[in-house]
Order: structure tokens, then sequence, then C-alpha cells
């Protein structure tokens, strides 16, 4: 990089700061060292104060306001302490910006905007709107610093045109010509790989050519500058690229044409790949920054991005930028090896660009982070990383990355202040949404001594054996539990357990980095927290299991003792407690929890922990104990079929050889779909299905059969426009049969047929007829599940004990939809359409620049 011009005015003033490019820093960094020496002759004192404090130079007073007297607040002031506690309002900001602009009160224009660009960093809009309040001759100072704080890490074009009319306008005279030369090249060194920048590259061309010479060497000096310009400018994708093109080819051929066609011919292969890349990138750019919405107001409206809802168009937004970075990153210049430093520092312009348009979209900003990583930027990797977490203060995907990168560098009081933060942001939110649950359902009430007391709790219908806040005898785990435990809605569960996953990451990095003892500190300040699920009890015991060689079975079963305590109406954590001591081999203490816990929870409820125990009882006990085990369900559960008991007890690994062969569900598989009698096989399927009843629960079974017996009248309009006459064709549109005709027809059979004139023809009429009649029976078969299929859902465990991985549906639907089956009538079939964008779910967590699950085409997520 060039030094950056230090421009000075005709009277002498500096006014501008040396071209050095500085590594990104998010939105806010340090002064760093070489921007401060280029720039300490406009104000010393500020930046000698803004180095000694690690801060910004203060720009403007305090914007708290003071109530000096008792009327009440202005319209500003009002406007502004509602954005001071909902700061993110892209409209109250600018109705804010509205206001101050109208009041012709600088202090408050000040206030105005510090605020919002403290709040919306980066915003080039209001950079450029608070800057021309200061353009006046006496205000050109403050009007410098502003334009040092906001070029630093800025990637808009917009300033960077704003910052060189400015530079132009205070250097008038032919002598600084040499400071404005310097000021374009500080700004095309920064943004000149940006497709908008083409009117910069042309000013400056233009620029050069007005320049004034006295001697050859000095006529030499401008042709050689104006050909470095505009080769630089003819191999980027500019807006302008073929206009540049054909200035460049009439300079060089005015000057000589012999050299001129070697140098037009060195340049044709990048500046057709420029072309040919401006094209790919005009079409990647056009979703990205939509056109701006009318401003109700005579000036323009400042961009600001809202929070995210993550709608279908947000998510596809997502995808866009995900796309478009990817792109970006795999050189889609081609640059060379020897030109690496050109292709890193416009992939960093546009991340730049991505982080500020997309603030609040943490995907954007972990992959800013990866790809700065990448290239052995630590620092400005984790500088990413802070900026991203003060944007998105809740970010799981944020914190956990700067806790494992400040984990890997030993700096744990780091790791420590990034866990114990972000436990209590969440804290917060939590305490906010169970005020809000309250308050919409009014389940708790304040008793007379003012404590929180439940008069109903949704998904519960029988209490735990214990009941929260006691202690145990135990002198490890003595703490004192929460006293009060939380409603139940299913946000406030899910925003629970999301509370717990901190938790647990955090004992973990605390036995990783340090030893035990620090981990159970830890546990033991989770355990005090009334927020702290279930999760966090178990993770805790099973890492004392795990790691502690001496004695940790007994401490990991006094931790899940303890979490029964609290958690003793969690069917999950009891099932994951059972689970555990049948892992341990712990038979009887397994047994006695059993015992204990069973009574305590409705039948409904209870089915998983029988499943869970019998399917033990089946592999490990004895013939005996399990038959009194079945004998004790039976008793619970009356209306299941022996049958089903039974064979359960005779299974292995899914295979069911009673189902399969004894009860023939292995050959209903197999049954001809076409060929034989219809009429025959719908009897054989009825008779099948009626058989297959005996193994479904009774209440399945009714249910089944209450949707057999009513139609809806589109169903019923459907079978008569396809029920069959038996007669010649015709394509006169038949009359409608009486529906009591009609289902008259369908339970003796079909009418006479009426006579053809040749045997081959009737029958050719009768296959085509009993096929709409067997398209109609389909109709009539009911909506729910096969009885197959109905009995194979009934032997799946209930959905709370599945420990596994979680697929979204919306996925796996879209894989099924977009999956090539064969035709088994071998027609020739037309490819299948090409899968539609991806608005309608968010796409995957992509942690670019890799290929990984998310790298597909397509799918946060």
């Amino acid at each position: 990089m060039s030094e950056l011009p230090v421009v000075r005015n005709d009277s002498g003033t500096p006014t501008e700061h040396t071209s050095q490019d500085t590594s990104y820093n998010g939105d806010k960094t340090q002064p760093t060292e070489d921007i401060l020496n280029a720039l300490n002759a406009l104000n010393p004192k500020a930046i000698l104060e803004a180095t000694q404090n690690g801060h910004e130079p203060a720009l403007a007073p305090d914007d708290t306001p003071q109530d000096t007297s008792m009327d009440p607040p202005s319209e500003w002031h009002a406007l502004r302490e509602k954005l001071r506690e909902h700061p993110h309002d892209p409209e109250g900001w600018n109705n804010l910006v509205d206001i101050a602009e109208n009041s012709d009160d600088l202090e408050q224009v000040k206030q105005t905007y510090e605020a919002l660009l403290e709040t919306y960093p980066n915003t080039s809009s209001a950079q450029i709107a608070y800057l021309n309040h200061f353009l006046s001759p006496g205000l050109f100072q403050y009007a410098e610093e502003l334009f040092k704080r906001f070029l630093r890490t800025s990637p808009s074009v917009d300033l960077w045109k704003f910052y060189i009319t400015y530079v132009r306008r205070v250097n008038t005279s032919p002598t600084s010509r040499e400071a404005v030369s310097r000021a374009y090249e500080f700004a095309l060194n920064r943004i000149g790989q940006d497709k908008d920048s083409g009117e910069i590259w042309y000013d400056y061309v233009q620029f050069l050519k007005a320049g004034e010479t006295n001697t050859t060497w000095e006529e030499q000096q401008k042709m050689d500058a104006l050909r470095k310009v505009y080769h630089r400018a003819v191999q980027i994708p500019l807006e302008n690229v073929e206009k540049l093109w054909s200035e460049l080819e009439t300079f060089e051929n005015g000057l000589n044409k012999i050299t001129a066609k070697k140098f037009m011919s060195d340049l044709s292969p990048s500046h057709m790949q420029a072309r040919t890349v401006l094209r790919q990138l005009q079409r990647h750019l056009g979703p990205l920054f939509p056109p701006p919405p009318s401003s109700l107001s005579s000036r323009p409206s400042i961009h600001l991005p809202p929070a995210p809802t993550f709608n279908a168009a947000e998510r596809a937004l997502v995808g866009a930028w995900k796309t478009y970075l990817k792109w970006e990153e795999n050189n889609p210049l081609e640059f060379e090896e020897k030109d690496k430093a050109t292709l890193v520092s416009r992939v960093q312009l546009v991340y730049r660009k991505a982080v500020i348009r997309m603030r609040y979209y943490s995907e954007i900003w972990y992959m800013a982070f990866v790809w700065t990583n990448s290239i052995g930027k630590q620092e400005e990797a984790l500088n990413i990383l802070k900026a991203g977490m003060e944007a998105n203060p809740t970010s799981f995907l944020l914190h956990f990355a700067y806790a494992e990168m400040q984990e890997s560098r030993k700096e744990y009081a780091e790791v420590n202040a990034t866990f114990d933060k972000l436990i209590d942001r969440l804290h917060v939110q939590l305490e906010e949404l169970e005020a809000r649950v309250n308050s919409a359902t009014s389940s708790f009430s304040s008793d007379v001594t003012g404590r929180s007391v439940a008069t109903s709790v949704p998904n519960s219908t029988t209490p735990g054996p214990t009941e929260p806040g006691t202690t145990s005898n135990n002198s490890s785990f003595a703490t004192q539990n929460a006293d009060e435990k939380p409603p139940k809605s299913k946000e406030l569960q899910e925003r629970r357990s999301e509370y717990g996953l901190v938790w647990i990451m955090y004992i973990r990095y605390a036995r990783r980095a340090h030893d035990l003892k620090t981990f159970r500190a830890v546990f033991a300040k989770a355990r005090k927290d009334r927020w702290t699920p279930w999760e966090v009890y178990e993770a805790a015991a099973l890492m004392e299991y795990h790691c502690n060689k001496d004695g940790g079975l007994g401490v990991a079963c006094r931790i899940f003792e303890k979490g029964l305590e609290s958690f003793g109406d969690e069917i999950e954590f009891v099932l994951r407690y059972l689970g555990f001591l049948i892992s341990v081999n712990d038979d009887n203490n397994a047994r006695a929890l059993f015992e204990r816990v069973i009574t305590a929870f409705s039948p409904e409820r209870a089915r998983p922990l029988w499943e869970r125990w019998a399917r033990y009882e089946y592999q490990f006990g004895d013939l005996e104990a399990a038959q009194k085990l079945e004998k004790r369900i039976a008793e619970v559960y009356p209306t299941d079929p022996p049958i089903k008991r039974f064979a359960q007890r005779h299974t292995y690994l899914g295979t069911d050889a009673i189902a399969a062969r004894d009860l023939g569900f292995a050959m209903a598989g197999r049954q001809p779909a076409a060929g034989g009698n219809v009429a025959t096989s719908v009897a054989t399927l009825d008779r099948r299905t009626e058989s297959f009843q005996s193994m479904v629960p009774a209440s399945h079974v009714l249910q089944t059969q209450t949707s057999k017996r009513h139609s809806t009248p589109d169903l019923k309009r459907r079978e008569d426009s396809v029920k069959p006459d038996f007669g010649p064709p015709s394509k006169r549109q038949r009359p409608l049969t009486p529906p009591r005709e009609r289902d008259r027809e369908r339970s003796d059979g079909p009418p006479h047929r009426r006579r053809f004139a040749s045997p081959a023809g009737w029958e050719k009429e009768r296959d085509r007829e009993l096929g709409h009649l067997k398209r109609d029976r389909d109709e009539d078969k009911p909506s729910p599940l096969p009885a197959v299929l109905s009995w194979f859902v009934g032997q799946l465990p209930n959905p709370a004990t599945f420990d596994g991985p979680i697929f979204r549906v919306d996925d796996l639907m879209t894989l099924f939809r977009n999956a090539v089956i064969p035709s088994v009538t071998r027609r020739a079939t037309p490819p299948p359409p090409p899968p539609p964008p991806r608005g309608a779910a968010r796409p995957p967590p992509d942690y670019g620049p890799y290929q990984g699950p998310g790298g597909r085409g397509g799918r946060r997520y």
C-alpha cells in the first residue's frame, strides 16, 4: 500500500492522513500506529488522548437528557428514551433524525447521529448526513475528526467519494495536486476493487489528464501515471470497465500504435475475465442490495438493518449472501499467487460490507471469522468475533467460537468473562419471558408472603416425588437449590434448555482447561440458578463418571439424586437416570428407582418408563419377572393387545419374526400391484386388515373406523365424477347418480352391463372401467395410516426417549420431493424439475469457506 497523503489546503492546514491499509477490527477498533502517525497533524491532543485511554475521542457531549425542570419531555427526548429501551427500531431512528434535522440544533444533531452510529456502526448514509453539518469553513476540524473515525473500516464507496470531494474542495491550488493524487490512491487502495468504484477511477484519470506539464520529463511522468491507472482499472470488474478499456485503447494508440498493440494484447485476457465476472457479480448483488424505500421526508432515507425474524424472505437473503461470499472466496478473477494480497483485500472488503448489511445474522459474522482466521490473521478474526458479539449479545454461535478461540490461546480469564456475560444476558431474557408468560396465562398467583405459587402448571399431571428447595445430606452437594421452579410453557422450556446448554459448555471448558475441582465449582454455581435445567445435572453426572476414575460412579449417582429432588416430575430426566443405572449394571438401584418413580406419573406419561424397564427385563431378567411385569403393564394399559407385548419380548435389534412371518407382514409387501380380480384383491386386503387390527390398541382401531364412516361432500362429488356406468363410451356428460343408488352399487357390485358389438370390445371396456373402480375404491380407503403402519408405529418407543440427532422435516420433505425415483412401467419420464429456491426454509449453517454438510446447495439451517 502506498503512503496516505497528508492533504493540505491552500493555507497549509493538514486535511488528510496516510494511506496505510489497516486490518479489519470489527465495528470498534483501536487507532493503529501508522494511522495515528499520519493523522496526528490534524489534532495531536485528541489522538494522544485516544491512544492513552484506549477509546475514540469523545466528539459529542453525553446524550443523556438532564431534567432541569418539571416541563414534560420534548418529542425528541421522549423518542430518545424509547430508543434506549428498544434500540433496534429503524423507523424510530429515522424519525429521531428527522426531528433533530428540523430542530436546527447542532448539539441535538450530534447527539442523534452519535447515538445512531453507536447502535448501527459504519452506516454510510448516516455518516454522510452527519458530515454534511460540518462542511462549513469554521467546522472543518470537526469534520476531519469524523473522517478519521469513519474511514478506518468503512467499505462504502459513497463515503469515500464524499471524502475525495472534501479533499478536492479544500485543495484547489495547483501546488496541492500532489495531495489530491495521494488521496485518490488512498481511496482506491481501500475500495478500488468494488464494482461501484468505477466513478472514482474515471475521476482520477480525468484529474491526471488535467495536470499541466512544463517539460518533456513531466509529460512522460504524466503519461506513465495515466497508463498505470488505466492498466489497473481495466482488470477490475467495474461498472464502466468497457468505457475505461475504450479510453485506454485510444490513449495508447495516440502515443504509439506499435506499443499499443502489445499492451492491449497483454491486458486482453484479464480484461475479458473482468467483464465476465462483472456479469456474474451483477447477478449476485441484485437481490443483496434492493433499492431503498422512499423517504417520507425531504432527506434520503437511512437504511438500517432490522432485527431478524427469520421469515422466508430473510432466510433467502441469508442464503444469497452466503452464496455470494463463497463465490468471492473461490477467486472468480483467477488471481495468481503473486497477487494474493489483492484477493485478500477484495474478499476482506466484501465481508466488511456483509457484516454491515447483515449485522444481526451471526452466521455471516462467523463466516467472516472463519475466513479471516484461515488466512492467518488471528487478531483480526478475534476482533470480528468481538464486534459480532456486540451486535448479537445473545448469540450462542459467536460466544462459543470466541470462547474456544481464547481457550486455545490460554486466555482463561477472557473465556470465563465470556461465559458469565452470556449467562447473565440469557438470564435476563428468561426473566422477561417468564413475566410475559405469567401475564398472559395468569398461571401464577401471589400468596400472602409475596412468593409466587403455581396455581396450574401445564403439561404436568402428577407432581414429582420431592419438592424443590431441599438440601442434600451429602457434604459434597450441600448447596441450596433454587427455591422456586419456573412455570412450564413450550417457549420457556426451549429457552431454558438453551440456557442450560451454556452451563454445560462452561463446565466442559472448566474441566478441560483446569481440573475437576474447577468444574465442580462451576456446577455449584449452576445449581444455585433457578433456571438451570435437568440437562446440566445429567451432563455433570456423566462427566464425573467418565473423568473421575476414583469414585466417579458414586459421585455421579449423588448428582442424579440431587437432580431428582428438583426434576422428579420430568419424565426425560428420570429416563436418563434409569438408563444410566442400567448402563453401569446397577440393577438393584435401577429397580428401586423404577418402583419409586413409576407411581408418580400418570399412565400416559409413564409409558416410556414401562417400555424402558420392560426392555431391560426382557433382555436380562428371568421369565418369571418378565411375566409379572407384563401382568402389571396389562393392568395399567388394559387396551393393549397381549400379542403386542409377547411379540416385543421376542424381538432383537428390530427383527420381529412373529410379525413378519406368523402375522404375514413380510408377505403383505410382496402382493402383486396389478392383475387378477380387483374386487377379490380388495376383499383380501380387507380381511388382512381385520386380522391386523388385533395387534392395534382398541382406541386406535376405533379412531380408524370412525374416519372410514364419513366422507366429505367433495369426496362424494369426486366419486360421482369417476363412477363407472359400464356403457359405451360417450362424450356427453352424464347426469350425477343419486347418492343412494351409488352406495348400493358399491355394496352390491356393478349394475348389469350393456351389450357390445364384440366380446373383445366388452373385455377392453371392462378393464378400463375396472381401473376406474379401483381408483374409486382407493379414494374410499381411510386417510389415516394403514393397519400395518399403525402396528409399526405402535411398536416405536416414545418420542421422549429419543436422544439422537434431530432432522428438520422441511429438509427431509425437500429431499423426498427432489428424489429421482425410477418408473416401474419403464416409461420415458421427464427429468425432475430443478429444486425450488431455498426461500421457504432457512439455509443450513454454513461455516464457510470450507464445504461441509451445510455446504451443499440450498437447505441457518
